[in-house]
């Protein structure tokens, strides 16, 4: 049976990049984003690569959304092998940013990431040595004016990969990030397709909890 991979934030830069670094090697995928207008088109890009996929629409916002979601995906194929959370609101802050924005950026940037980890913390995903890999950036790192939301939901994204690589590592599952230290799309060293090379190898690898790429 091939292997599967479910991208959560699934799109035309890094999302659907990692989906095809994966396809490459034989795995069928899954992708999961809010509007079944681009999941469609995605579709048809995968089935052009002669990828199998299959799309679920979901607002990782909405936790009923998402969990429906991840249900859906077990129900047709079962527990995957990887599972990549690439969600993120990385525009700049609104101006003013309110208390009410900034739980808004979190709960799409951190809470969407910890509750995709518990529904895949499970006998069966543990069986598999699941792998959860999220989507990390600079920002966790090193904040910057004016993305105050995107940096502290970076650095506690940062900080969830950690805590559960370390929780779930003796149950067989693995936890780590990927910390994207550039703009995505801004040059050739950024081009989604490179950095999704990185995605491959931190879970072929899995020796460490979160790999820079620069």
């Amino acid at each position: 049976m091939a292997k599967r991979i479910v991208v959560i934030g699934a799109g035309p830069g890094l999302g659907n990049a990692v989906a095809r670094r994966f396809g490459k090697e034989g795995y069928e995928v899954a992708l999961v984003a809010r509007n079944q207008k681009s999941l469609d088109a995605y579709k048809t890009e995968f089935d052009g690569l002669q990828i199998p996929v299959s799309v679920y629409a979901a607002d990782v916002s909405d936790i009923e959304s998402l969990d429906a979601a991840i249900e859906k995906i077990k129900q047709d194929g079962g527990e995957p092998d990887v599972v990549v959370y690439n969600v993120g609101i990385t525009s700049v802050d609104e101006e003013p940013l309110t208390a009410k924005d900034v739980m808004r950026h979190f709960a799409t940037d951190v809470v969407g990431a910890y509750e995709t980890i518990q529904k895949f913390d499970t006998p069966e995903f543990a069986e598999k040595h699941g792998a959860v890999i999220l989507t990390g950036g600079i920002l966790g790192e090193s904040p910057y004016p004016g993305y105050v939301a995107l940096s502290m939901d970076k650095a506690a994204l940062r900080n969830l990969a950690l805590e559960k690589n370390q929780e779930l590592a003796g149950k067989g599952i693995y936890v780590g990030t990927v910390m994207v230290c550039g703009t995505i799309g801004s040059s050739d060293r950024f081009a989604p397709d490179n950095i999704a090379e990185a995605f491959w190898n931190l879970n072929d690898a899995r020796d460490a909890y979160e790999v820079k790429y620069q």
